[in-house]
């Protein structure tokens, strides 16, 4: 009997072992479909979709010519490599414009093969899209108005306390009575929440379409405190304005901005670094990261040589 079953398990075996060879070569196919899938769709398109926020200056924004912006600059940059590489000399970029409640959804449904408004990379992130090596050394800072209590500048900024940021008297008190901005769907917007909650604070967090209007109920007196990326709150803040805030010293998070693109595609994100890293290796990366960030510092200059891969 117990011979009887195992001829039976073998033969079993035996009839299921071609279906699964099947699925494993097509499982092997469609994978190497997939890293491929964007060059060879621009080969037989000869197009390349970049995707763009029509007012997220300095990393992307609308002209009367087209796009500009710094991640604009890197993805011209990304279309210039691939045209002198495939020999797609009259490939044509389409500058496709973006909505900020879906940067992450247009490059995962194929509206766009690269999102060019440099983004916080995240694990969370990384489980719909993949991302290039890292472009910009963003973080979290503070923005406050000109006339802001000294507490709350001491609370926020760098300067010593002698007790934990978030808590002691008068900090704690200041700090409770607040109310803090963060752009809906950034990092800064989670990483406040999740600050409020562990020190327990009656504060009020506030939720903002993006950052030109957070400044704008910062000057308002709406907000106490607008958190996110300074260069970026500087961008969407009019000349007339500037002298009406300060942005805090005091950086509370270091988190690496990149591009996005379509998870296992690594032809296409193999494109992409090397595009990048040409860049870096080239005197042209200074001159283009003060035009729209100011100062090129050492901290900048660790950055991006820590963040190009050797050839």
């Amino acid at each position: 009997m117990q011979v009887e079953r195992s001829a039976v398990t073998r033969g079993r075996w035996a009839s299921l072992a071609p279906r699964a060879s099947f699925v494993v070569v097509v499982a092997f196919f469609a994978a190497m479909s997939a890293s491929a899938a964007t060059l060879d769709r621009v080969r037989e398109s000869g197009h390349l979709k970049l995707g763009y926020l029509a007012d997220a200056r300095p990393l992307s924004f609308r002209t009367e010519s087209g796009a500009d912006g710094y991640g604009v600059a890197l993805c011209q940059r990304v279309a210039d490599e691939l045209k002198s590489q495939t020999g797609l000399g009259g490939l044509t970029v389409d500058w496709v414009p973006v909505e900020p409640g879906n940067l992450l959804g247009d490059v995962q449904q194929g509206n766009i093969d690269l999102l060019c408004v440099p983004a916080s990379v995240t694990l969370e992130r990384r489980q719909q899209v993949s991302f290039s090596i890292p472009v910009y050394p963003g973080g979290i800072r503070a923005a406050v108005r000109a006339d802001a209590p000294a507490e709350l500048r001491e609370a926020l900024g760098d300067t010593p306390t002698g007790r934990p940021v978030w808590r002691g008297s008068p900090a704690a008190k200041v700090l409770s009575g607040s109310s803090f901005g963060a752009v809906s769907g950034t990092t800064a917007e989670g990483w406040l929440a999740e600050r409020l909650k562990t020190f327990q604070m009656d504060a009020k967090a506030v939720g903002v379409p993006d950052y030109k209007a957070g400044v704008q109920q910062l000057l308002d007196r709406k907000v106490n405190v607008l958190f996110g990326d300074p260069s970026v709150i500087l961008a969407a803040t009019d000349p007339a304005s500037r002298d009406k805030l300060t942005i805090l010293d005091r950086r509370f998070t270091h988190e690496p901005f990149a591009l996005a693109l379509a998870r296992n595609d690594d032809d296409f994100r193999l494109l992409v670094d090397g595009a990048l890293s040409k860049l870096y290796r080239s005197s042209d990366l200074q001159p283009l990261y003060r035009k729209w960030f100011g100062e090129f510092d050492e901290g900048t200059r660790l950055f991006f040589l820590w963040n190009t891969p050797p050839q």
